[in-house]
C-alpha cells in the first residue's frame, strides 16, 4: 500500500483555477483538500536513502482530472517499467528517489494539443499551464512545454506567487507546486540540483521536452521512450543525433570542408569528424569503444566510411557513434558512449560530481579498538569494491567489507587509517571517470590513543533495497543497519526459512551466486547484538521473483511458411507481430515490458505502433510506414526508424542509398518484468517478398478430377487437390495456395504464376510467363524448369539499388532437377533457402 503525503496550500491562498475563473481556498485537512481542482498528493513511489543523498526524480501529472488521476498511475507505471528496463538506469537503479505529484486538473489534456478532437485548444487551462507551443498552427508539433499565463501578461511578470493566479506562467506554477509540496517533505530546495522533474501529461499525443524539468506524453505510446530520451539529456548532458531540425527535411551540412578552418571539431561528447585512426591517435572521445559491437546495433565508429554520418540536427558532415541510438531514434538503447557518461552522471549525483558514501565521522579520533564504517551506494548486479588501508597499506582479508574493527588488527596511535570505495562497473572504460569522485570516493581517519566508548542503540535496519517491489534472481540485495562504535551487528540470511552461509556477515546478498531454480521465494534479512542477542531484533523480507518473463507472439496470416519450418512465414511487402509481455509471478496489472531485434540490430522496446490505440501490432515492411514525417517498422537498410526523407536517398546522400528491405530477416522478442529480470529471447524467420497476388476471378477448392486448365482470368486454387495436371494458357494467371497437383504443372506466357506452400506431383514447366512468377513454401516432387519467364519489377529502387531478379523460388523444396534458362534476370530466393536435390542448372545454379 502506498503511503500518501497530501501537503496543502496554506489558508488564504488562491486555489486552481478552471477556465480563469479562481476559488478561494480555506485551512483544509489533508483529507478535504484532496481530489480539489489544485490540490496535490506526493505519493513516494520508490525511496532508497536520503533525499540529499540520491537523484531526486519527482514525476508531476498534468491535465489529469479526478477521476483521470488512475490513468496517470497506469502512465507513471508504464514509464518507469521502460525506464528500469534499459541501461544505466536498470543497474542503477537504487540511485534514485522517485516520488508522485498527482495535481488534479480542472480541465482534461493539454493546451494546443495538435490531434485533440475538434481541433486545438489555444485556451484550455491545466495547472502546469503546459502546451504544444506551435500545436495551434503546426500539426506536427511535438515540443511541450511550460506554457504563458492564461491571463495578463504572458511571461508572467505579473505573477503575484499564488498558486493557481491566472497571472502565473507554467514555470512559475511547477516552482510553486515544488516549493508548496515537494521541498517541505523532501528537506531540499526547490531547485536543488539533485531534482529532476518529469511532468506526465495527459494526451495519446507525441510529444514532450528535455533539461531539469522534462516533459513526456501520457497516452502516447511512445510516452516512455520519450521520457528516456529527455532524461539523455537533462541527467547525461546528452545531444540530439537527429539529422533534421525540421522533420520533413534535412538538416544543412555541419559546416563546408571547402572553407579553411570551417569545420572544428564538434564540442559534443559523442559528434565528431575525426577518423577512427585520429580518434585513437589524439586519445580522444569514444576511442576506447571503437570496433564494440554497439548496444543500440552495429558496430562503433567514427568519421569513416563506413561510419555514421548526420547528427545534432545536421544532414551531413558529422558523425555520431552508432547507427540509432535512443539519442537519434527513441525506442533504442543508448550505445556505450551515452551509457558511459550517463552513469557517470547518475553515481555522482549529477552535478553534485560525487558518488554518495555515509561514513563514520571524520575530523576527529578515532577509538582504538573502534569499529569503522561506511555505507556505499548499491548498484543491482555488482557490488562496489571497499578497500581499507593502514598508513597507506591495505588491510587483508577483509573481504569487501563495509566495516573495520581497529581492535582486531592492531592499530598503533597515530596511525591513519582510510577506506577507498570505487564502482568496478564495465559501463565505464574511462579512467579519469572511474577514478574520479563520481565513481570513487576516499575517507580518511587518524587513530587516537583512547579505546572507545562502547554504544548500544537501537538493534535497527536503517535502509535496504526496496520492499515495494520483487527482488530479480540475479540482484545483489542490501540492508544498513545501525552501528555501535565496538562491535558489528549480525546480520542473517534465510531463503524460504533456510539460514544462507554468510561468513563475512554481509550486508550484501549476491543471489546471482546461488543460482537459484525458476521460481520464486521468500528472503528475509535480521539484524542482532552479538553482545546482547536479547536485545532485540529487526528484519526485512522481500518476494524474489526469478520467474522469467515471457513475450508470446502473434503474427499476421502469411502466404506460407518456409516448409519443415513453421517459424518461418512468408509474405507480401509487410507483416505484423503482436507481443503480449507477461510475467508468471508478477504483480497483477503491473507492466511488463516488451522488446524486439530485428537481423541482431539492436534491441528496441515494443509499444504497438505509432498513433495507434494500445494493443495495436507492430507493423514491419520493405520500407517502413510513415508516421509525421518519421518511418517506423523499416525492414531496409538503416534499420527500423527513420526520418522519412532518408527514404528517398541515393548513393551520393550520407549513409545512402535506401534499400528496401525485400528479403529474410531474424526478428527475435523478449519480455522483462518489474523485478529486472530479462526472458530467453524467442525468434522467428520472416521472408518478405516483393509484390502481390493478382484478386480471383475464378476459386476451386476441395477435389477437383480430370484436371485443369486455365485459359483466362486469375484462377485461384484455394486447399484444392487437382488430380490430372494443371495448365495455364497465354494470358491466364494462377495462384496455388496450400493446394495439390498430381500431375504435371505447365504454363505457357501466363501472365502470372505463384504457388504458396502448395505441391507439384509431376512435372513443372513454366515457360514465358510476362509478369510474374513467385513460389514460396512449395514441394515438386519432379524436374522443375524455369525457361523464358519475364518478371516485372514489384519495386524499381530495390531492382535499382540492390539487384534486379528474376522469378522468386524461395524456401521450396525441389527433388527432382531444377533448370532455369531466358528468364529476364536470375532466379532469386531472397535469403529463403531452397532444398534441391537433384542437378542445379543455369540461372539456377547459384541458389
Amino acid at each position: 500500500m502506498r503511503r500518501k503525503l497530501a501537503l496543502l496550500v496554506s489558508a488564504g491562498l488562491v486555489a486552481a483555477m478552471v477556465g480563469g475563473v479562481r476559488a478561494t481556498a480555506e485551512a483544509q485537512s489533508p483529507e478535504e483538500a484532496a481530489g480539489e481542482v489544485g490540490s496535490a498528493t506526493l505519493v513516494p513511489i520508490q525511496v532508497t536513502g536520503p533525499p540529499q543523498e540520491r537523484l531526486n526524480l519527482v514525476v508531476l501529472s498534468e491535465g489529469y482530472q479526478a477521476a483521470e488521476l488512475e490513468d496517470f498511475r497506469a502512465d507513471l507505471d508504464r514509464n518507469h517499467a521502460v525506464q528500469w528496463s534499459v541501461e544505466p538506469f536498470r543497474s542503477y537503479r537504487h540511485y534514485f528517489n522517485v516520488y508522485a505529484l498527482e495535481i488534479v486538473s480542472g480541465e482534461s489534456g493539454v493546451r494546443c494539443d495538435p490531434d485533440e478532437e475538434g481541433g486545438p485548444d489555444p485556451n484550455k487551462v491545466t495547472p502546469l499551464r503546459l502546451w504544444y507551443a506551435d500545436g495551434c498552427d503546426d500539426p506536427l508539433a511535438r515540443g511541450t512545454t511550460y506554457g504563458p499565463a492564461p491571463e495578463g501578461d504572458p511571461g508572467g511578470d505579473d505573477c503575484p506567487f499564488v498558486l493557481g493566479d491566472p497571472r502565473c506562467d507554467g514555470d512559475q506554477q511547477r516552482t510553486m507546486y515544488l516549493e508548496q509540496y515537494v521541498a517541505p517533505e523532501l528537506g531540499i530546495p526547490a531547485d536543488a540540483q539533485n531534482l529532476q522533474t518529469l511532468a506526465i501529461f495527459n494526451t495519446f499525443t507525441y510529444g514532450g521536452i528535455g533539461g531539469r524539468h522534462a516533459t513526456t506524453s501520457g497516452g502516447s505510446p511512445q510516452g516512455p521512450l520519450i521520457s528516456l530520451h529527455e532524461l539523455g539529456h537533462s541527467l547525461g548532458n546528452l545531444q540530439d543525433e537527429y539529422p533534421y531540425s525540421s522533420r520533413p527535411m534535412p538538416g544543412p551540412p555541419w559546416c563546408d570542408p571547402t572553407v579553411p578552418g570551417d569545420c572544428e571539431e564538434p564540442s559534443s561528447i559523442h559528434h565528431t569528424r575525426m577518423s577512427s585512426e585520429q580518434m585513437t591517435a589524439n586519445q580522444a572521445k569514444w576511442w576506447r569503444w571503437l570496433g564494440e559491437e554497439s548496444e543500440s546495433g552495429g558496430i562503433i565508429r567514427a568519421a569513416d566510411p563506413n561510419g555514421y554520418e548526420s547528427g545534432q540536427y545536421s544532414g551531413s558532415e558529422i558523425w555520431r557513434p552508432s547507427s540509432h541510438s535512443m539519442m537519434r531514434w527513441i525506442g533504442f538503447y543508448l550505445d556505450q558512449i551515452g551509457r558511459e557518461h550517463m552513469t557517470g552522471r547518475i553515481t555522482g549525483q549529477r552535478d553534485a560530481g560525487r558518488m554518495s558514501l555515509l561514513h563514520t565521522p571524520t575530523g576527529q579520533p578515532l577509538g582504538i579498538d573502534e569499529v569503522v564504517w561506511v555505507e556505499a551506494m548499491h548498484p543491482r548486479y555488482h557490488e562496489l569494491d571497499v578497500t581499507w588501508t593502514v598508513n597507506g597499506e591495505p588491510v587483508a582479508d577483509t573481504h569487501n567489507s563495509r566495516n573495520l574493527d581497529l581492535g582486531a588488527i592492531g592499530v598503533e596511535p597515530g596511525d591513519t587509517v582510510s577506506v577507498t570505495v570505487s564502482d568496478p562497473t564495465d559501463f565505464v572504460r574511462d579512467p579519469a571517470q572511474q577514478t574520479g569522485p563520481r565513481m570513487t570516493q576516499t575517507r580518511e581517519w587518524t587513530v587516537g590513543p583512547d579505546p572507545t566508548t562502547p554504544t548500544s542503540p537501537e538493534v535497527a535496519i536503517t535502509s535496504n533495497r526496496p520492499t515495494a517491489y520483487p527482488v530479480g534472481g540475479e540482484e545483489v540485495v542490501y540492508v544498513e543497519t545501525t552501528h555501535p562504535s565496538d562491535r558489528v551487528l549480525d546480520v542473517t540470511w534465510t531463503l524460504d526459512g533456510a539460514e544462507i552461509d554468510n561468513p563475512y556477515n554481509a550486508r550484501n546478498l549476491d543471489l546471482a551466486e546461488l543460482d537459484l531454480d525458476d521460481g520464486t521465494y521468500e528472503l528475509t534479512a535480521t539484524v542482532t547484538d552479538p553482545a546482547d542477542p536479547g536485545a532485540g531484533s529487526d528484519s526485512v523480507s522481500w518476494t524474489v521473483d526469478n520467474a522469467m518473463p515471457t513475450a508470446p507472439r502473434e503474427l499476421s496470416e502469411p502466404l506460407t511458411t518456409v516448409r519443415g519450418n513453421a517459424d518461418h512465414p512468408v509474405y507480401f511487402d509487410e507483416f505484423d507481430m503482436l507481443l503480449e509481455p507477461q510475467d508468471p509471478a508478477g504483480e497483477e496489472g503491473a507492466y511488463v515490458v516488451g522488446e524486439l531485434r530485428l537481423d541482431g540490430d539492436g534491441w528496441f522496446n515494443y509499444f504497438g505502433f505509432p498513433e495507434q490505440p494500445f494493443g495495436t501490432p507492430f507493423t514491419f515492411s520493405h520500407s517502413g510506414k510513415v508516421v509525421k514525417a518519421l518511418t517506423y517498422g523499416n525492414l531496409g537498410t538503416g534499420g527500423l526508424s527513420k526520418a522519412a526523407f532518408e527514404q528517398e536517398y541515393g548513393p551520393d546522400d550520407p549513409n545512402g542509398p535506401f534499400v528496401p528491405g525485400f528479403g529474410t530477416h531474424t526478428v527475435e522478442h523478449r519480455a522483462i518484468d518489474a523485478a529486472g529480470n530479462i526472458g530467453s529471447a524467442d525468434e522467428f524467420h520472416a521472408t518478405v517478398l516483393p509484390g502481390s497476388s493478382p484478386e480471383c476471378t475464378t476459386t476451386v477448392t476441395g477435389r477437383r478430377l480430370g484436371g485443369l486448365t486455365v485459359t483466362d482470368g486469375v484462377t485461384c486454387l484455394d486447399g484444392a487437390t487437382v488430380l490430372g495436371g494443371v495448365k495455364v494458357r497465354p494470358g491466364a494467371s494462377l495462384v496455388a495456395s496450400d493446394s495439390t497437383i498430381i500431375g504435371a504443372l505447365r504454363t505457357d506466357a501466363a501472365q502470372a504464376v505463384q504457388l504458396f506452400g502448395s505441391s507439384v506431383k509431376g512435372l513443372t514447366w513454366i515457360a514465358d510467363t510476362t509478369a510474374d512468377v513467385t513460389i514460396a513454401g512449395s514441394e515438386f516432387a519432379g524436374l522443375v524448369r524455369l525457361v523464358g519467364n519475364h518478371q516485372e519489377s514489384a519495386n524499381e529502387r530495390f531492382s535499382q539499388y540492390a539487384y534486379e531478379y528474376g522469378p522468386i523460388l524461395a524456401g521450396s523444396t525441389v527433388a527432382g532437377a531444377l533448370l532455369c534458362s531466358g528468364n529476364s534476370a536470375d532466379v532469386a530466393d531472397f535469403e529463403a533457402t531452397n532444398r534441391i536435390r537433384g542437378h542445379q542448372f543455369g540461372q539456377c545454379a547459384d541458389l
